[in-house]
Formats: C-alpha cells, sequence, structure tokens
C-alpha cells in the first residue's frame, strides 16, 4: 500500500453517514478505509488494462476447444511425461 499523502474533505448527509459508519463499526476499520475500498472498486488503477483485456476476449475469432481428453494426452506427449 501506498503512503497516505493527501486529503480529501466530503460533506455527507445523515444517511450516508450512518451507512458508513455503520459498517465501519461492524467490520472495525476507519470509515476512511471504507470510502478507498469504493474508490478503488469504482475507479480500479488497472481498469483500462483490464478493459483492453476483456475487449480482446470479445474481439477474438471463434475457435473449435479440443477434446480435453486428447489435450491432456497430447500435453503429456509433448511434455514425455506418462498420463496420469
Amino acid at each position: 500500500m501506498s503512503m497516505l499523502t493527501r486529503r480529501l474533505q466530503v460533506l455527507l448527509d445523515e444517511d450516508r453517514w450512518s451507512r458508513l459508519q455503520r459498517e465501519a463499526d461492524r467490520r472495525r476499520v476507519p470509515v476512511a478505509t471504507l470510502v478507498r475500498e469504493a474508490i478503488d472498486e469504482l475507479f480500479p488503477a488497472d481498469r483500462e488494462v483490464r478493459q483492453a483485456a476483456l475487449q480482446a476476449i470479445l474481439d477474438a475469432e471463434v475457435m473449435d476447444v479440443p477434446d480435453p481428453g486428447a489435450l491432456r494426452e497430447e500435453l503429456h506427449t509433448l511434455r514425455d511425461d506418462k498420463p496420469w
């Protein structure tokens, strides 16, 4: 985890504060921890990388999937292993 160096002031209504405080109490963590977790969940640091990977999968051409048993035997042959 990186060193915390930035301060953020956010005004909340009583309902939002109560929900945060209840969860923080339940988990025995500071409210600030919940806020950081919510930011990480909504705006992951690797979002672009993940979106590009998903797009690459979606754009991939359809291909035949080999029979798992035949694939296992082929891998064992390539590795010079004995099948399990």
